[in-house]
């Protein structure tokens, strides 16, 4: 087995380096990885040798004697680099750590082989746990339809009936036009059938996840806009960079946390919450008694005085942080994804983002309906003249109704912080979805702003994989335009509101 990585015969060189890692050894790990560092020497007479710390290992004999005279580097050109990083890889499979065997066989199902097919069939005859089993024998199937046998190709096609594995495509739709035997080329065509039966319905399922993670995404950015814009009537065009304060202090959160307590550093979220409701909503209070006040009921000049209030955050960011986006690293807890349908990842942070949206949902739903605040400001946006009458204090309301609309976009700030970096013109992607969401649900209502932001989330996703997604964008839009000319109101009309 030796003998020929001494040569000059690249083939027989990783045919050698195949069949070494098929023996699924110590001594076979520590000869490839030997070679992969470049730690294997060769004598005139073709014997090969493992130096280390003026050591030479002969991984024939076992024996450790000094190293021999005239011994030279074998050389490793990027082929054998593939080869031995291929074989290394694949004796991942019999690490004692399961989720080694794991990664090592999900990596497989890739790339196999007919030359790993002996030790992927080894270990198979291994392996105890049943999700690994699973997965090692259709990794098998996968080496073996290269087999030049055909009843073997034949059983590895059909074997391949149950994988979700698309790169299986190509080498079944080679195998189903230019496979010499007709049997072969039958099991073909109805494990295509079958793989792409599989396909469509994996990638449903994951543009409906992500379509419902997007539209609670376009959610939290639009559900302080919609208490600010649909209960208040001011077109606030600051909303995006108050959802860039509450991602902003989500990174100082972190940046305390890794400095004064970095063994609790997972769980910076947990201060970053109510940490970027507080700070946005004391920014929007401030706002509404310095700005906004002045300017109720005149809704272009609180388009302008607010377009500009933006452009001065997002110049004071610059100036604190920096024109360069920062990293909000994901907890531990948030990284990874859940594996479902054999090939679709649902990630942990879109998972979280979609129960988090929810929850911010019910809470502004309890505020609004079930507290003395929520009447008071149900009350003074549906008549303002007859709640002062009986006593409501309506400027104190505006206010603390401009900073719940602030705060909840603080939390939208915090969510976004988790899918993506935090610069200075992160709100400015979502002001204008958060207005459609907004008008498209009807101004006021609770429910369709839900409804909208879902149904934008998935309208995106369906038609971005069709049309691409500047034109899914503009499709979106115009019917958006199209609807509000049909229904001006939104989905839902406001009851009872009465002007200044």
């Amino acid at each position: 087995m030796l003998a020929p990585l001494a040569g000059d015969d690249a083939d027989a060189r990783v045919a050698a380096i195949a069949t070494i890692g098929a023996l699924a050894t110590d001594d076979a790990t520590r000869l490839l990885t030997a070679l992969q560092n470049g730690d294997v020497y060769t004598t005139p007479d073709g014997k090969l040798y493992i130096v280390s710390d003026d050591k030479a290992y002969n991984p024939a004999t076992g024996a450790t004697t000094a190293p021999p005279d005239g011994i030279d580097g074998i050389m490793i050109n990027n082929r054998l680099r593939g080869a031995i990083e291929e074989a290394l890889s694949a004796l991942k499979m019999f690490s004692p750590d399961r989720a080694q065997r794991l990664a090592a066989v999900t990596e497989l199902q890739k790339s196999a082989t007919l030359t790993q097919a002996p030790l992927i069939e080894k270990a198979l005859a291994r392996e105890q746990d049943a999700e690994i089993r699973e997965l090692l024998r259709l990794v098998a199937a996968t080496a073996n339809l290269q087999s030049p046998q055909a009843a073997r190709r034949k059983a590895a096609v059909e074997a391949l009936a149950d994988s979700s594995n698309a790169n299986l495509r190509p080498a079944l739709q080679a195998m189903l036009t230019s496979d010499a035997d007709q049997n072969v080329r039958v099991a073909a065509a109805h494990t295509l059938q079958a793989l792409d039966s599989r396909l469509a319905r994996t990638e449903f399922v994951g543009n409906l996840f992500y379509g419902v993670s997007l539209g609670s995404v376009l959610l939290l950015a639009a559900l302080g806009l919609a208490i600010t814009f649909g209960l208040m009537g001011i077109i606030n065009m600051a909303h995006g960079e108050l959802l860039m304060i509450g991602a902003y202090t989500t990174y100082l959160c972190q940046l305390a946390f890794r400095r004064w307590a970095p063994d609790a550093l997972d769980w910076y979220l947990a201060a970053a919450l109510p940490a970027a409701f507080i700070v946005t909503a004391l920014v929007g209070i401030v706002l509404e008694r310095t700005v906004i006040r002045w300017l109720y009921g005149r809704p272009l000049e609180t388009l302008l005085a607010t377009w500009g209030i933006s452009l001065i955050l997002m110049q004071a960011v610059r100036t604190i942080f920096g024109a360069q986006n920062v990293e909000v690293a994901n907890p531990a807890w948030m990284s990874g994804g859940v594996t479902v349908l054999g090939s679709l990842v649902l990630a942990y942070n879109r998972i979280a983002i979609i129960v988090f949206a929810a929850l911010v949902v019910a809470g502004v739903w309890l505020i609004l309906n079930k507290t003395r605040l929520g009447l008071f400001v149900r009350a003074v946006m549906q008549n303002r003249r007859m709640a002062g009458c009986v006593g409501v204090s309506t400027a104190k309301i505006d206010m603390m109704t401009f900073g719940l609309g602030s705060g909840i976009a603080g939390l939208g700030g915090v969510a976004l912080s988790q899918l993506g970096n935090v610069g200075p013109d992160l709100g400015q992607g979502y002001i204008v979805d958060s207005f459609m969401v907004v008008v498209l649900g009807g101004v006021g209502q609770l429910a369709g702003t839900v409804i909208a932001a879902l149904g934008l989330g998935e309208a995106n996703k369906f038609l971005e994989p069709v049309a691409g997604a500047v034109l899914a964008k503009i499709a979106i839009l115009v019917f958006i335009i199209i609807f509000i000319q049909k229904r001006p109101q939104g989905l839902f009309a406001m009851k009872g509101r009465s002007a200044e």
